[in-house]
């Protein structure tokens, strides 16, 4: 059994954070910027990490999964960062700036994991609708975003400098209505069983 926790990140694990920023993007954020994030009331900074916790190996100690995709994995007494995600709290918006998961970790469902929990954060702030860019290349992190109800509403000509590629800015609305709180749980449901087909489980904090 692989166990992962969602997580705000400490200063302690800085330096890892920034090794897998530079690794998913090649350095989008600088040390003094993951800095600022930790300092800001605004900014929900999360990491996934997989690793071996006591109260959630005690948790599910009877639940069995079988693998179908597994990556090679670290010792379980060892935690690993796997994942980074990010969101700003402006106004009344959520802008979600960060999605990243480990290259060894991906198509697993951990985006799926982070992008529930960033919304449940969202909600939780009382705030009313999301946003985020993405390359318009990038058809898996739109495929994603699809599925958790956000629409394109703009581009951003040549936005990303490393090719010059635009960035669709995707919405989704909602996040205060009534339902939204059953919607959360649906996908809370999905993101789970998504994971249990790799034979992880995970808690958010």
């Amino acid at each position: 059994m692989n166990f992962l926790e969602l997580k705000p990140l400490t200063a302690e694990q800085l330096s890892a954070v920034v090794e897998l920023d530079k690794l998913c993007f090649g350095e989008l954020w600088t040390l003094d910027g993951y800095k600022r994030e930790l300092e800001s009331p605004n900014s929900d900074l999360l990491i996934m990490v997989r690793g071996q916790s006591s109260a959630i190996a005690q948790e599910f100690s009877s639940c069995e999964f079988s693998a179908s995709n597994n990556p090679t994995f670290p010792p379980d007494n060892v935690e690993t960062i796997v994942g980074l995600c990010c969101l700003w709290a402006i106004l009344e918006e959520a802008h979600i700036t960060i999605l990243a998961v480990h290259p060894e970790y991906r198509g697993l469902g951990l985006g799926q994991a982070m992008l529930y929990a960033l919304l449940k954060s969202a909600w939780e702030r009382g705030l009313e609708w999301a946003t985020l860019e993405v390359r318009t290349s990038n058809q898996a992190a739109r495929s994603l975003y699809e599925k958790f109800g956000f629409e394109e509403v703009g581009r951003r000509r040549h936005y990303y400098k490393d090719t010059g590629e635009d960035a669709l800015i995707l919405w989704r609305g909602g996040l205060q209505k009534p339902e939204f709180k059953q919607t959360l749980s649906d996908w809370y449901f999905t993101a789970s069983h998504r994971l249990a087909a790799s034979a992880f489980t995970f808690s958010v904090f």
